[in-house]
């Protein structure tokens, strides 16, 4: 396909706008994908973290303290 000007490759013979939206929607898709599973991530390393802190808090709560 070959086009006389840049206006023309942007207009694509009056399909410009599907196209570019399709193009568009494509990219937002793919850095959805690409960006979900690392805040998912971090999210659940956060929550593991906080479970950790408090688990080992009862713990420590639990045990009886030595009498001195």
């Amino acid at each position: 396909m070959h086009f006389n000007s840049f206006a023309d490759f942007i207009a694509m013979d009056g399909h410009g706008l599907y196209v570019w939206l399709s193009y568009s929607i494509a990219l937002v898709v793919i850095v959805f994908n690409v960006l979900s599973p690392i805040l998912s991530k971090r999210q659940f390393i956060a929550e593991y973290k906080r479970r950790l802190k408090r688990e080992q808090r009862l713990r420590e709560s639990r045990t009886p303290e030595s009498a001195e």
